[in-house]
């Protein structure tokens, strides 16, 4: 007697209905080649503002300039990791796990950048 790999699917409908499988998460919608072209589209669209801003010797030397650039850059990262990544169609706890760490470590990077004077002192608050 064979065995037949699918005769256990089969016998309790597809692994998409089965519950376990959605409460971890792992059956979810899949974005389309449309939503991926998009994506590109609008990284490519936010990279090319990030090189045009540098090539504008009034706006490099302003304060706004590197908070511009961390903001643009913030925004790709989030992007990426959303899309890419897929983490805007995963579980909630998967993002919890992935977004708690995230912040933590921004806000300490923000924090040691004061302390230590580099973002202070480019953004006028030692003036």
């Amino acid at each position: 007697m064979a065995h037949d790999p699918h005769a256990h699917a089969g016998a309790h409908g597809d692994a998409g209905d089965h519950p376990d499988f959605k409460a971890m998460g792992e059956v979810h919608e899949h974005p389309t080649w449309s939503t991926y072209w998009k994506v590109a589209l609008i990284l490519t669209a936010i990279t090319a503002l990030e090189v045009w801003i540098y090539y504008i010797p009034a706006f490099v030397h302003s304060r706004g300039f590197v908070p511009t650039l961390l903001v643009l850059s913030a925004v790709k990262f989030a992007i990426v990791v959303l899309f890419y990544m897929h983490l805007r169609y995963d579980h909630k706890l998967f993002k919890a796990v992935f977004t708690g760490p995230l912040i933590i470590a921004i806000t300490t990077i923000v924090v040691l950048m004061f302390l230590f004077g580099k973002l202070a002192v480019r953004t006028g608050a030692l003036s």
